[in-house]
């Protein structure tokens, strides 16, 4: 018998939410006793008194993760006795999974059924995928002479600091969560202030799990405090950021201003999708620009933001990709049948408005959209908006919006398309649509971008790795690429003669 449909709103008046920190094993309001709100872009209403965690904080938590780390009640336990844990945490995650995703919706507005069909599932995918992985990785044995024995053995890096952003709050998490842990590593998750609820909540559940005190933290606040303090650590080996370019760059001065620690960056996008007149679907091409740029309100680092045309199917693919943005107006994010949410918070909402002005003001045509709508909730809403007649100089074809903003740019040819594709500082992900399969890999390899999609947007697996090419990044999220970023080589020259 199906279950019935939960009647969100009322789980929402009624939900408990947690906003103190997660240290050493416990909750704890911030050393300061400073707090922020915590304000739902659904209506604007206050969810929660969050911590505000700084320095002080900071250096409690690295020093319960590095006596964690250095006692090996994590870090020496056998990969099967942690993949035992993990997997554990993976399915408290899923029994929990309608709480979560009322969590996720609340804080950063995306729509129930995202975060019930992706964001929920996905993160118990990746946490699962890597505890399964951990104790079927070898280490090698290098081809020396008779007279020695090299071992080649990975070893946990140490204290991993983890700077997540606020789009997929649980998803870009676990990408992080799930490598370092299952490497053995101790963990201090640093959720964006936007939406750090459900990186609270997961902390109880790691610790239910059987993830030892100090393994597993959690420090809500700012980024200039909270966040630049955990970068700048003497005491922490290695950052995983996700989150704008501007960012990733202060980390990676902070890394010199510190320790060398390890940084790896996950960055911005302006990800080109070039349909060519060759297309094999414009029906499905279409639908999936749409979507490429809809999808979670716009915000995603890899969003199909500049969608590139040939001049030969140019107004076919605009007036389907208009049509279904159209089919997608902003509504209620507790409603299942939702497709479009609220934009995470009013500054955000006014970032992508003000680009919106600035498409109009140097002379993009504005095919849809362009409008706040809602208002009278007290929410964040923005129509899905596109718009033609984009050239590559204009900055809605340069800069990353983070929104429902689509710039679409006319070529002649996949010559000049891949050319228009490749002129940005950013190299994330890119799309091309074609019939001919030998043009396509063509394509694909001058397209300098970490994922390239063919005849399709956003396919995804934890199976593949994730990351970019130019300021879009270094290291890769996902796979067993990651075990990379949260491990060290060692190599043990033993001398036989």
């Amino acid at each position: 018998m199906p279950h019935p449909t939960p009647d969100w709103h009322a789980r929402a008046r009624s939900a408990a939410i947690n906003g103190n920190a997660f240290i050493d094993g416990r909750y704890v309001a911030a050393a300061a006793g400073a707090t922020f709100d915590c304000v739902s872009p659904i209506d604007g209403r206050v969810l929660a008194r969050v911590a505000a965690t700084d320095a002080a904080d900071v250096d409690l938590a690295v020093a319960a993760a590095r006596c964690a780390f250095e006692s090996g009640t994590w870090s020496r336990r056998a990969p099967r006795e942690r993949k035992r844990v993990l997997l554990r945490f993976a399915a408290l995650i899923e029994r929990h999974a309608e709480e979560l995703a009322l969590l996720e919706t609340l804080d950063m507005g995306k729509p129930i059924a995202d975060s019930l069909a992706v964001d929920i599932p996905a993160t118990v995918r990746c946490i699962t995928w890597y505890a399964e992985a951990i104790d079927k990785l070898y280490d090698e044995v290098a081809p020396t002479g008779h007279d020695a024995l090299a071992l080649v053995t990975r070893e946990p890096v140490g204290v991993v600091g983890a700077i997540v952003p606020w789009n997929f709050p649980l998803i870009m998490a676990a990408w992080k969560i799930g490598p370092a842990l299952a490497a053995g590593n101790s963990f201090i998750l640093k959720p964006s202030e936007k939406s750090p609820l459900t990186a609270i909540r997961i902390a109880a559940l790691a610790a239910e799990a059987g993830i030892p005190d100090g393994v597993f933290n959690v420090l809500p606040g700012y980024g200039h405090t909270a966040g630049q303090a955990l970068a700048r650590h003497m005491d922490v080996d290695c950052i995983g950021f996700t989150g704008s370019t501007a960012t990733g760059k202060r980390m990676l001065e902070y890394a010199g201003q510190s320790n060398l620690k390890r940084v790896w960056l996950e960055c911005g996008g302006k990800s080109p999708n070039i349909i060519l007149a060759d297309c094999p679907d414009l029906d499905r091409a279409a639908e999936a620009a749409a979507s490429a740029i809809f999808f979670n309100q716009g915000e995603m680092c890899s969003a199909g933001s500049r969608l590139i045309v040939e001049e030969r199917v140019r107004d076919e693919v605009l007036e389907k990709v208009v049509a279904a943005g159209r089919r997608m107006p902003p509504g209620d994010p507790l409603d299942p049948a939702t497709r479009l949410g609220a934009i995470v918070d009013e500054v955000q909402t006014g970032t992508v408005l003000g680009y919106i002005d600035v498409g109009r003001t140097e002379g993009a045509q504005l095919l849809c959209g362009g409008r706040r709508v809602r208002e009278a909730t007290g929410g964040c809403y923005v129509e899905p908006t596109v718009f033609d007649r984009v050239r590559p100089e204009m900055t809605i074809a340069r800069e990353e919006i983070f929104g429902p903003v689509l710039a679409a740019i006319t070529v002649r040819d996949a010559e000049e398309a891949v050319r228009i594709g490749n002129s940005l500082i950013y190299g994330l992900a890119a799309a091309v649509w074609t019939r001919d399969l030998t043009r396509a890999h063509r394509i694909a390899r001058a397209l300098r971008a970490g994922v390239v999609y063919v005849n399709c947007y956003d396919a995804d697996d934890i199976t593949t790795p994730f990351g970019g090419f130019k300021q879009s990044g270094t290291g890769r999220d996902k796979s067993l690429h990651a075990f990379d970023k949260y491990t060290e080589l060692k190599t043990t020259w033993i001398d036989l003669s």
